[in-house]
């Protein structure tokens, strides 16, 4: 039963760090642009390996 007083002030003082914590990354838009970087991986240009590249990798 001692372990129930340690236990329940442990578990909401976590659970408020972790509101704290979400309430922080939607303030400082965190989640501003979901899609932006999924997205801006696939738009970089390709730029083909030259032959000394490709040795490289082969070896």
């Amino acid at each position: 039963m001692t372990a129930i007083t340690y236990l329940v002030p442990i578990s909401i003082g976590l659970a408020l760090i972790t509101f704290i914590g979400v309430l922080w990354t939607v303030r400082t838009n965190q989640y501003g642009d979901p899609d932006g970087n999924s997205v801006w991986i696939l738009d970089v240009d390709d730029v083909p390996l030259s032959q000394e590249e490709k040795d490289k990798i082969q070896s």
